[in-house]
Formats: C-alpha cells, sequence, structure tokens
C-alpha cells in the first residue's frame, strides 16, 4: 500500500515536470542539467550525468529503460499498445490474460518436469512419471510456493494495471 501511495505520488510529481517539455528536444534541455561525478564503474575520475529527479533526467530515463518480457507483453495483451487488435474488438481483461498466462506456465511446467524426468541434467538417474506421483516428500511445500507465486503474480499483474507495469516490476 505505501509503494502505490508512493508511486501515485511520484507519478503526479513526474506528470507536473514532463508537462513543460513534452514539445523541447532532449538534447537542448540538457545543458543545464548535467552533474560531474566520479564514475565508478569505467574507472575514470569524471562522468557527466544527468540530475536526478530533473525532468531531462525522467525523459532520458525513460528512453534507455528495460524490463524482463513477460510483464510487457502482459501490457500489451491488456493495452494493445501497438494497435494490433482490429477496431470493435476488446483487450483483454487483467484476469483473462492472467488466466492464459497462469495456463500455459501450468502446461510448460508439466512438459519441463517429464523431460527432465526422462533426461536429467548432470548425470542424474533417470526417473518416471510413476515415481514422480508417487513421491510426495516435500512436494506440498513446493505446490504452496507454486500457489503463493501465482497470487503474487496475480496481484503484480492487477497492480501494473492499476499503477504501471514498471511499477509493479519494481515492488515484486
Amino acid at each position: 500500500c505505501l509503494g502505490s501511495a508512493v508511486h501515485s505520488s511520484n507519478t503526479s510529481d513526474n506528470r507536473a515536470k514532463l508537462q513543460e517539455y513534452s514539445s523541447d528536444s532532449l538534447d537542448s534541455l540538457k545543458e543545464g542539467n548535467i552533474v560531474k561525478s566520479k564514475d565508478v564503474e569505467s574507472g575514470s575520475d569524471s562522468a557527466e550525468k544527468l540530475k536526478a529527479g530533473t525532468a531531462v533526467f525522467l525523459i532520458d530515463l525513460e528512453k534507455r529503460s528495460c524490463f524482463s518480457l513477460f510483464s510487457p507483453a502482459f501490457n500489451l495483451a491488456t493495452n494493445d499498445q501497438w494497435h494490433s487488435l482490429e477496431k470493435g474488438v476488446p483487450h483483454l481483461s487483467v484476469y483473462t490474460a492472467f488466466f492464459y498466462f497462469s495456463v500455459s506456465c501450468f502446461v510448460i511446467g508439466i512438459i519441463l518436469n517429464i523431460i527432465f524426468l526422462y533426461h536429467p541434467v548432470l548425470n542424474l538417474p533417470k526417473s518416471s512419471l510413476k515415481a514422480y506421483l508417487g513421491d510426495w516428500n516435500g512436494r506440498g511445500w513446493a505446490l504452496l510456493a507454486g500457489l503463493l507465486c501465482g497470487f503474487g503474480n496475480g496481484l503484480q499483474f492487477m497492480g501494473g494495471q492499476a499503477a504501471g507495469y514498471a511499477a509493479a516490476d519494481a515492488v515484486q
């Protein structure tokens, strides 16, 4: 809840900062917003970085941002930002997209489990589906972990629809 409140506050602050810079080019805005600092990654004594929190910093950050694969794909499925759907075709709801996501994870999990039973890695002994189904030692914990992970993913996707998928990824 606190994360959502902070994100909401940051979003309104960012919107106010970016409102006046919507038509200007990024290069012309950088001039007064550069800070000299020590570049730890390359070992040099000076690096030019944009001043954090400024509108120019936010614009530059947005151009360089990257995420994991399924969260942007989920965003596209629910918002259709590439306008790939024909007119009149509704977007997927968060719940429908989450259902498809969960079913596909379940199917892939079954397929991978069967493959690794009969073709194990690291020269481990082969097993069988019968032995797998008969061994419940620790399986309850694994089932609980899977349910908890699925519940967390559902909440992340609902939060992504409400507050933005980048914020939901950060909270995750």
